[in-house]
């Protein structure tokens, strides 16, 4: 580019040795601070080539993979508020969605590897987890040798602060949250493709590997990490070599904050909480909060760095429609009495009554369960939570028209729900030993209530199939079975 230039100005001066007239020497002149100036934007706009990386994983094969892409673009974005000075990077499997690719490069200014699955040979152990089949590709960080130092992420970290001071630690380094083994949540690397070759070796070898997963063969394969220093971050910036132990505050276990409702982690800073914990309660998921309090931290992530544009469209059709439901059924009021017309047999009778009250008891137990798996997963806690509410209520609105029960021993449980919803979100606990005995004193005074209105709902309904008119002997009028309603 400045061979460039410089052949511009060679060709300006021997124009202006040559003698030409005014007009042609300020066209010229024109044309050398136009080309100038579109070289030097061309240098200030072309991004500077950085020498570390924040790095996940993508794979596809498991129930839960969109939250996973969910999460990974939230922890990408709020890496980027908070203006690192290094690359995002997603090493993903060929079989990630285009689309999902696309995403993640265009809107979130991630640069996506794509990469085979590497093939998982603990696969027979006994105690193998299948969910962990494919997290071996984790060591493809190990190939990214355009970068002096990478930090390795699973997608369930939240970052309270920057953290670029992990790039000044050595060979390898990751935090000891059980005290013995390191968690591979988040971990420090030097990319060699030396490394990686010999771990793909001692794969094919079959090395040691305790739980058949990613954290199980690192363990394995840095088995000394335990006896080394602790990382200290040099003041001059240089780069250390070696094995070290991070401090705890690089990958703060979310149970230490649910003991005191607050952090208290002595040793490095309090920069990444992370969330090892049951698959189901993950922070991403709308139930996780209030019955985990560090939910809510999550969702005010996504919420400031994401949004929920892709889900608010689902939540109003869903709602609209449980409020139709709820209109439909205060205005049809169906009785169960016009499905059934013919006395039939006492033995008839009661293979009939059973029947009705086991499907009246599955339909009270389907409107309790088939709005929580209907609401999209990753919604706000403060969206999916009233709108299973909501779903529950006009569930129930039919099983109570249908089988004539009594509305307030059918939602009761709805109302438990509710009401300990309430007690887990109180926020001015002090300490998590108040919070779980609070919810233990709740549940118990709430066990009585609960059983007095199931034997409430199974005497109305005993009451109900009793009764002559909902089943009129053949031959009967109508005018009678109006009657017998009267008693």
């Amino acid at each position: 580019m400045w061979t460039h230039k410089n052949s511009i100005l060679l060709r300006f001066s021997s124009l202006f040795a040559g003698g030409i007239d005014g007009g042609r020497r300020l066209w010229f002149l024109a044309t050398l601070v136009l080309t100038l100036t579109t070289a030097v934007a061309a240098v200030e706009e072309a991004p500077a080539s950085r020498r570390h990386a924040y790095a996940a994983m993508m794979y596809m094969g498991t129930p839960r993979d969109y939250e996973f892409y969910v999460a990974t673009r939230v922890m990408m974005r709020s890496l980027a508020k908070l203006n690192v000075d290094a690359d995002l990077v997603v090493i993903a499997s060929v079989d990630v969605p285009a689309r999902w690719v696309q995403t993640l490069q265009e809107e979130d200014g991630v640069k996506v590897v794509t990469v085979e699955n590497l093939k998982n040979p603990y696969e027979n152990q006994g105690n193998f987890n299948t969910r962990f089949k494919l997290t071996l590709n984790k060591l493809y960080a190990w190939s990214l040798v355009s970068y002096d130092r990478v930090v390795m992420l699973d997608s369930d970290n939240i970052f309270l602060q920057r953290t670029d001071e992990l790039f000044q630690c050595g060979q390898f380094c990751a935090v000891f949250i059980n005290p013995c083994i390191f968690h591979t949540g988040l971990f420090v690397l030097q990319p060699s493709m030396n490394v990686f070759k010999n771990m793909l070796h001692e794969l094919e070898i079959g090395r040691e590997n305790p739980d058949g997963a990613d954290q199980g063969f690192l363990a394995s394969y840095f088995p000394d990490l335990l006896d080394q220093s602790m990382f200290h971050p040099p003041a001059n910036g240089t780069k250390l070599d070696g094995t070290y132990r991070l401090p705890l505050g690089y990958q703060m276990d979310a149970s230490y904050y649910y003991l005191k409702l607050r952090w208290s982690i002595p040793c490095g800073p309090n920069s990444v909480i992370t969330f090892p914990s049951a698959p189901w309660l993950k922070p991403w998921y709308w139930w996780s909060w209030p019955v985990l309090p560090l939910g809510l931290s999550w969702h005010e992530q996504r919420r400031k760095n994401l949004g929920y544009g892709s889900e608010v469209p689902v939540l109003l059709i869903q709602a609209v429609i449980y409020v139709g439901i709820i209109a439909i059924t205060r205005l049809a009021r169906p009785s169960l009495s016009k499905l059934c017309y013919n006395r039939r047999p006492e033995k008839s009778i009661v293979i009939l009554h059973t029947t009705l009250k086991v499907a009246a008891m599955w339909s009270i137990f389907a409107a309790y369960t088939v709005p929580f798996f209907l609401i999209p997963r990753t919604v706000h806690p403060l969206f999916g939570w009233p709108l299973y509410v909501l779903g529950v209520a006009s569930l129930s609105s039919i099983v109570i028209n249908v089988f004539l029960l009594p509305p307030l021993p059918v939602l009761t449980v709805l109302l438990g729900i509710s009401g300990s919803l309430f007690v887990m979100a109180f926020p001015w606990y002090l300490n998590g030993v108040i919070r779980a005995l609070a919810v233990f004193t709740y549940a118990f005074c709430c066990a009585p209530v609960a059983w007095a209105s199931l034997m409430k709902m199974s005497s109305s309904l005993q009451n109900l199939l009793e009764r002559e008119a909902f089943f009129p002997r053949l031959g009967e009028s109508t005018q009678m079975s109006e009657l017998n309603k009267l008693y």
